[in-house]
């Protein structure tokens, strides 16, 4: 077990670079930094709000950051190298904690379910996580459709669980959170009916 846990810890250290038919998944690296602005400016999902860029430069500061931490994945066009997005994959163990946020331009054509397919794909397969979990604002319809997608199942919703932002009195706002899991004997189930 102790040397299955190994291997898996040096995978994870490994350059991840994955292709899909329209994308590449990556290490992040400085000249993504405009990209990254483009969405991280103004997030749509609240739980992005901390990530939240002020200008250019803290663009590029958070692009380097991350183009040194494997936890990033960036998700970029295969035509262009464009970045439309990103993943995260935050080990615990054998459990990893899983997102996506990607540029509201890019919405509605499938990419985020083909970027966090794969993913789910080489987390299973090549770092033998056993369960792959995600934490989704209850507002989020989209990115509920998208854990439904991928075969995650709703494992239940946390009541007033955090907060992102405060009223106009400086009162917290906590939103409700749902929990989504898979695993991988899940996985495999769902990958032999595609």
């Amino acid at each position: 077990m102790r040397d299955r846990q190994a291997r898996s810890r040096e995978k994870a250290n490994e350059m991840l670079n994955i292709k899909t038919d329209r994308l590449i998944l990556r290490r992040f690296r400085e000249e993504d930094s405009s990209a990254l602005y483009a969405y991280l400016h103004d997030p749509q999902s609240s739980c992005f709000f901390s990530l939240r860029l002020s200008d250019e430069d803290s663009a590029l500061t958070e692009a380097k950051k991350r183009s040194a931490d494997d936890q990033y994945v960036a998700v970029c066009l295969k035509k262009n190298d464009e970045l439309i997005g990103d993943l995260f994959a935050m080990s615990e163990e054998d459990a990893i904690s899983v997102g996506w946020n990607f540029n509201p331009r890019f919405a509605g054509q499938g990419y985020a379910f083909e970027a966090a397919h794969a993913l789910f794909a080489y987390l299973f397969d090549e770092r033998h996580a056993r369960r792959l979990y995600a934490y989704v604002e209850d507002t989020n319809q989209p990115s509920q459709r998208l854990c439904q997608k991928l075969g995650m199942r709703l494992e239940g919703t946390f009541k007033e669980f955090i907060s992102f932002m405060k009223d106009q009195q400086g009162q917290p706002v906590y939103e409700n959170t749902m929990q989504y899991a898979i695993l991988r004997r899940e996985w495999g189930t769902l990958k032999a009916r595609v």
